[in-house]
């Protein structure tokens, strides 16, 4: 198993290399992995693997009723949908199908629901049904005032953004691929059939090249001479509320959707909380992660109509990502033949439900490209921790507890994390680097307190299992 943050990277030449270690290309590496003639690297610029837009999403496992029909996005998401639930169940990744309301608040948005309806019929999702004022509240008795119906899209689930794409890199490593962390891309050039990527590291060179940039996936692609899109970043700023607020509310609460995006949703997590937002703000800078005041005024002024009591309950956190949104209303993936190149592009925040059958996707256009990849193996399945607050955690588990008492000693007692599982996440195949990283392998620091009362203690367990 190779995880390397710094140091040499090696002189002989990948079969391929990944450059993005979010979910798109955690998963691309993954199916890559299935080879085992293949020497595979993945290459990411930050210190941990879904550290970019994977991490900051609002977690929903789509169905894909409102794609474009006939789109790539909506192909893959539909099969993505059925591949990661899978996957999940498989892996102990938390998926809760709470189902979706798409609630219309005026007699235009009324009037739009059953073509919604008509639409997610063309993308295979037969199961929608339209549902007066009354039955809306009869499931939603906390909703506010107003509402005059919506159409009920059962499938649409949540899912833990975090683990997933922590699960298809380490699976991908256990099977032979090369995680290079503090990695960042900064040139390419091409000589005698081999890329020559130009690194904060050093050269890496490569037979094919995978771009999953994301954010930056349309300057890779600059750099290998195809101006084909270009990303605009859309910050999508979100409040997270505390687990009292749970009980407010039954299913994803969405909007009508406009041109934008799906437009500020009420979500439960399967952390335990809920989720207002996102904001929809077009930007310059891809490194704008921040929040603002407007921002969460609005949003608070959306969550008031939507939910009002929610505005009563306690805010555990705030905030915002980054969709590597495009000028074009689908997913910029294509292969370059000729350069052994493949671009993965605009892929929004249907990318973590699609990931899966993107992957596959891309192995189909690397063959294209006069790859090989020779057989294939089924992978040895992973555990990643399941942080589902649905689902039984080890503190409240009498035999694990028995087996080694760590697992009973709390450290962070909003969330109820045990001692046990940080030495666990400490002690991975892709151990954290930072609090942050740790915060999403097990929930430390991630309640109602930040991390005021368990701060130090988890801060000096990270410190001590620094080489």
């Amino acid at each position: 198993m190779t995880v390397t943050f710094e140091g040499p990277l090696p002189g002989e030449p990948y079969d391929v290399a990944v450059v993005g270690a979010g979910v798109v290309g955690g998963a691309i590496a993954r199916a890559l992995a299935r080879h085992p003639r293949l020497r595979v690297a993945l290459l990411e610029a930050q210190d941990d693997v879904g550290q970019g837009t994977s991490k900051a999403n609002t977690a929903i496992l789509h169905t894909g009723f409102d794609a474009v029909p006939g789109s790539l996005e909506a192909r893959l998401v539909r099969e993505g949908a059925r591949l990661l639930a899978a996957y999940a169940d498989e892996s102990g990744i938390p998926v809760e199908r709470v189902g979706a309301l798409l609630v219309a608040w005026d007699e235009d948005q009324l009037a739009a629901l059953p073509r919604l309806a008509e639409k997610a019929a063309r993308n295979d999702c037969h199961d929608t049904r339209l549902l007066d004022a009354a039955e809306l509240y009869a499931r939603e008795p906390h909703l506010g005032p107003g509402a005059l119906g919506a159409l009920h899209i059962p499938g649409e689930s949540v899912i833990c953004p975090w683990t997933t794409p922590l699960a298809y890199a380490t699976q991908a490593v256990r099977h032979g691929v090369h995680l290079h962390l503090n990695c960042r891309v900064e040139q390419v050039s091409r000589r005698d059939g081999t890329h020559e990527l130009g690194t904060s590291r050093g050269i890496l060179r490569a037979r094919r090249l995978v771009n999953a940039a994301g954010l930056h996936a349309d300057t890779l692609d600059r750099l290998l001479g195809h101006d084909d899109f270009t990303v605009t970043p859309r910050r999508g700023q979100l409040l997270v509320y505390d687990k009292f607020a749970r009980p407010l509310v039954r299913h994803i609460l969405l909007p009508v959707p406009t041109a934008l995006g799906k437009g500020v949703l009420v979500a439960p997590t399967v952390h335990g909380n809920v989720l207002l937002g996102p904001t929809a703000e077009d930007l310059d800078d891809r490194h704008a992660t921040g929040s603002t005041a407007n921002g969460l005024h609005a949003l608070r002024a959306q969550g008031r109509r939507i939910l009002p009591a929610l505005l009563d309950e306690e805010v555990t956190a705030v905030y915002a990502g980054l969709r590597a949104a495009t000028e074009h209303d689908d997913y910029q993936v294509r292969a370059h033949p000729g350069q052994g190149y493949v671009t993965v592009g605009g892929i929004r925040s249907t990318g973590l439900t699609s990931s899966l059958a993107l992957a596959e996707h891309v192995l189909g256009l690397l063959t294209e490209t006069g790859l090989d990849p020779g057989p294939a193996r089924d992978l040895e399945p992973v555990r990643v921790p399941n942080l589902g607050e649905a689902f039984p955690r080890p503190y409240q588990r009498p035999d694990l507890i028995a087996a080694d008492a760590r697992y009973g000693t709390l450290v962070c007692h909003c969330e109820r994390v045990s001692l046990g599982e940080i030495q666990d996440a400490l002690a991975g195949t892709i151990p954290p680097r930072s609090l942050d990283g740790l915060r999403r392998r097990t929930r430390a620091r991630a309640g109602r307190c930040q991390g005021f009362y368990c701060g130090a203690a988890v801060r000096a367990l990270l410190e001590e299992a620094r080489p």
